[in-house]
C-alpha cells in the first residue's frame, strides 16, 4: 500500500443532489483490488456512514462528526490497534469531546453572544426533516450524534465574534452557510487524517495522501493531504476552493469523483 484515499461523502463521492454513486463503483472495485484504503472524512455520524458503507463496498477506517473520531475496522491487520473504546465491531479513537459537552458549550456559547444558537438536539426529527430535506430514517440517523453538535448558523453574528466565543469556550467552530458545527478542541478534518496516516504508516516506506471534497469544510482535510482535488457543483466549484490551485474535476460528483481520482493516481503510481 502506497496510498490513501480520503474523501469527503455529499457532493464529492455522492452526487450533491441525487446522491447516486454508481459511476464511483467501478474505481472504488479497482482501488480495492490494488489494496489502497478508501476513508470516508465527513461530518456525518456513525450510523449514516455505517449504511453508506455497506451500498459503497468500503471496508476501510472511516472519519466522523468533522474529524471528531476515527473508526477503525476490528478486524483490520493493516496497523495496531490504538487505545480506545470498542463499539460495534470498530475501535473507536476519540479525538473530540462528547456530545453532552458539545450540547452544554452550544449553551454557554449562546448565552455569551447573547442570541439564541439552536441545534439538532433541539428539535425533534420531523424538525430535522423540514430543516434538511433527509427523510426520516435519514434524519433519526443524522440526530445520533456522539461528538459534536450541529446547530443553525446565525446571521446576525459576525463570524470573527462567533469564533471568538467558541475557541473561548474551548471548542473549535467548522462554518457552513446554512449549519455549522461544533466540535472539540483537538477533532478536525486534518487531525483525523494525520492521525490515520501515522497509525498506517508504522513501518512502511512514505505513503501518499489523497483528498477529495466539495465545500469550505473540507479546507482542513485538503490542506492535509499531498494531492487535494475540488469536487465542483452544478454551478462550478465553490468560490473558496476554486482559486488555490488545486486540480478541479471535470464533472460533478460521482462521475468527476472517479475520472479525477483515476488520473491523479495514474500520476501518483507512474511516478516522476
Amino acid at each position: 500500500m502506497s496510498c490513501i484515499v480520503f474523501t469527503d461523502l455529499d457532493g464529492t463521492l455522492l452526487n450533491g443532489e441525487t446522491y447516486a454513486y454508481q459511476a464511483a463503483l467501478p474505481t472504488l472495485a479497482k482501488l480495492k483490488e490494488q489494496g489502497i484504503p478508501v476513508v470516508p472524512v465527513t461530518s456525518k455520524t456513525r450510523q449514516e456512514v455505517a449504511q453508506l458503507r455497506q451500498d459503497l463496498g468500503l471496508h476501510d477506517s472511516f472519519v466522523v462528526e468533522n474529524g471528531s473520531a476515527v473508526y477503525i475496522p476490528l478486524h483490520q491487520t493493516q496497523f495496531a490497534l490504538p487505545p480506545g473504546e470498542d463499539v460495534n465491531g470498530y475501535r473507536v479513537l476519540q479525538l473530540g469531546c462528547n456530545y453532552v459537552t458539545a450540547r452544554a458549550g452550544l449553551k454557554a456559547i449562546a448565552q455569551d453572544l447573547g442570541r439564541p444558537l439552536k441545534g439538532f438536539g433541539d428539535w425533534g426529527i420531523e424538525q430535522v426533516v423540514q430543516l434538511t430535506g433527509l427523510s426520516p430514517e435519514a434524519a433519526k440517523q443524522a440526530k445520533a450524534r456522539d461528538f459534536s453538535e450541529p446547530f443553525m448558523t446565525p446571521k446576525n453574528v459576525p463570524v470573527a465574534q462567533l469564533r471568538e466565543a467558541v475557541e473561548a469556550m474551548g471548542f473549535r467552530v467548522v462554518l457552513g452557510d446554512r449549519f455549522s458545527h461544533l466540535i472539540g478542541a483537538e477533532a478536525g478534518k486534518g487531525n483525523a487524517v494525520h492521525r490515520l496516516v501515522s497509525l498506517y504508516q508504522g513501518t512502511q516506506p512514505p505513503i501518499t495522501t489523497l483528498g477529495l471534497g466539495n465545500s469550505p469544510n473540507d479546507l482542513d482535510m485538503l490542506e492535509n493531504v499531498d494531492y487535494p482535488i475540488v469536487l465542483p457543483g452544478p454551478n462550478g466549484p465553490h468560490p473558496q476552493l476554486a482559486d488555490r490551485g488545486w486540480p478541479i474535476a471535470p464533472a460533478p460528483a460521482p462521475e468527476g469523483w472517479a475520472l479525477a481520482l483515476e488520473a491523479v493516481l495514474a500520476e501518483v503510481i507512474a511516478g516522476p
